[in-house]
């Protein structure tokens, strides 16, 4: 009898003890997981951190190897809410909590799904190489769905001061954050390698750290002589406040876009500055629709006469329908207006609102979502002659639509932007950054003109060559290269981002037919492999 209960009471010790463990081990990972999200968060503007990038990615790959397909997705899905919390919450700051912990909420599951296929694929050969491929494809499906793509948070944009920025000239976005993933995923090899499993295996994931970023490094992108030049102005009027309130203040906003290029005429014409061959305003500088508003006519007119060329002009135009566009106009001194591009991506929550029904009741500010439709066409207006891409705002974070208007001939970027709406937030130098990737992957000088900062030039190399401060009146007068040499980013297309979702496919394909078959030559990878 007492050694029955003796027994028993072994068996309880031992089933306490190892329910400590296993919540210990999830605890541990679980924390891990964590780190890792907040390690790539921080990679990322403004903190210019840009190493942390591979390192959290590196300490995620470490959570997740050995890990069941399950648990995998679990420890996904806690790093992607620690990764996309931090980064997204300026999409709230003025429209209230719901849609930015909705947002984050969604955009982790990409993490998650790229967790669990990244633990099926762990411990074939090139491993590193698998995994990659898997975090880039994961990239293309956000940028895509859901509603119309969310590509923000991309490896890439954490990229614009480090070395692999050059990658982008070759392969762009998915090109650079290809190597920001393969140099994470090489760093967790070596981690591991306390007991290799083979020589060669260490040796490779070695390689990986090492020659890649010396490569990115010996790629630096052409510089700009022989390029033709122009004289560009940016100005940046400010608004009164910042936050949804500049919207009830729309004239205020034109009248000091209108005031700000006045000043700039009266310099011209002076010699403080040298008369430049455009001038850009930001997107949402004229509210009031100046194509039915007689009074913004007369005052934009005015402000183009008194520079002497054309001015690209951020406004919103309304419709017959009761719906609005977000255009871009090329008003001439003499002509008028003349070329526009209409929006092509709108922000969901912001310019419409997906889901109204729902959302409304979520939060009282969902209803001031706009009622905005998308335009049409390659983004290129003709402004003095030259063909210059218009990437209005959020579309700078899609990589198709730079690239549609750079093939379609353009010579010149500009990003016109209104970041008043996101006050102070990290949000202005996150844009700032994919605009200096845009740059290098395109080989062209982009122009942010913000109408209350940051508005800032860029030359084709990536550096910020000027660039104005946050709600102040700013005009930047620059003289940049005019460039017609396409990239091979150029070129590509997105090409390199489906060669990473073809890998993907083989990866997973390989990890499956190991499982159906162990004996098939490659090592398996569930070896150890448990349900935590």
């Amino acid at each position: 009898m007492l050694d029955i209960e003796s027994s028993a009471t072994t068996v309880n010790r031992h089933r306490r003890t190892r329910r400590r463990r296993v919540f210990t081990a999830i605890a541990g990972r679980s924390s891990c997981a964590v780190s890792a999200g907040v390690l790539l968060y921080a990679g990322f503007p403004p903190r210019s951190l840009w190493f942390l990038a591979p390192l959290g990615f590196g300490v995620l790959v470490l959570v997740i190897r050995g890990r069941s397909i399950r648990a995998a997705f679990f420890y996904g899905y806690l790093s992607g809410l620690a990764f996309f919390l931090p980064l997204l919450p300026w999409v709230g700051v003025y429209v209230g909590a719901p849609p930015w912990l909705a947002l984050a909420a969604i955009q982790a599951i990409a993490v998650a799904l790229f967790c669990a296929a990244a633990a099926a694929v762990s411990g074939l050969r090139f491993e590193p190489l698998w995994i990659a491929a898997i975090w880039t494809a994961t990239e293309g499906l956000r940028a895509r769905i859901p509603f119309g793509g969310f590509p923000w948070g991309k490896l890439a944009f954490a990229q614009a001061d480090g070395p692999l920025l050059s990658l982008a000239a070759f392969a762009g976005a998915p090109g650079v954050s290809f190597a920001v993933a393969v140099i994470g995923a090489a760093l967790a090899s070596v981690v591991r390698q306390v007991r290799p499993p083979t020589p060669r295996f260490a040796v490779g994931s070695v390689a990986t750290v090492v020659i890649v970023p010396a490569l990115a490094f010996a790629l630096t992108p052409a510089d700009d002589a022989g390029a033709a030049r122009a004289t560009v102005a940016v100005v940046q009027g400010n608004v009164p406040r910042s936050g949804l309130d500049f919207n009830s203040q729309r004239r205020a906003v034109l009248d000091n876009h209108i005031e700000r290029t006045m000043q700039l005429g009266d310099d011209i014409t002076a010699g403080r500055v040298p008369a430049p061959d455009l001038v850009i305003w930001p997107e949402n500088a004229s509210d009031i629709d100046p194509l039915r508003n007689a009074d913004a006519t007369a005052g934009i007119d005015a402000a183009a006469r008194s520079v002497g060329v054309p001015i690209l002009v951020g406004a919103v135009l309304g419709n017959d329908d009761g719906t609005s566009m977000n255009t871009s106009i090329v008003w001439d001194p003499v002509l008028g207006p003349g070329e526009r591009h209409d929006k092509r991506k709108l922000v969901p929550f912001g310019e419409y609102l997906p889901m109204r029904s729902v959302m409304t009741r979520l939060s009282s500010y969902a209803s001031q979502a706009g009622n905005f439709v998308p335009g049409s066409g390659d983004g290129v207006v003709d402004i003095a002659g030259i063909p210059t891409a218009v990437a209005t705002c959020y579309e700078v974070a899609f990589d198709e639509l730079v690239t549609d208007s750079v093939r379609a001939g353009a010579q010149l970027i500009t990003v016109p932007t209104n970041n008043a709406t996101f006050g102070r937030t990290d949000m202005t130098y996150q844009q700032l950054a994919m605009s200096r990737l845009r740059a290098v992957e395109h080989n062209r000088t982009v122009l942010v003109a913000a109408t209350s900062g940051v508005s800032a030039v860029i030359d084709p190399q990536g550096k910020v060559a000027d660039r104005s401060g946050l709600f102040a009146a700013q005009t930047l007068v620059a003289d940049v290269a005019l460039e017609t040499r396409s990239t091979w980013a150029t070129k590509l297309g997105p090409l390199p981002e489906y060669a990473a979702v073809v890998l993907a496919v083989v990866g997973c394909a390989l990890a499956w037919r190991r499982q159906r078959s162990p004996a098939d030559g490659l090592r398996p990878s569930t070896s150890g492999a448990t349900a935590l």
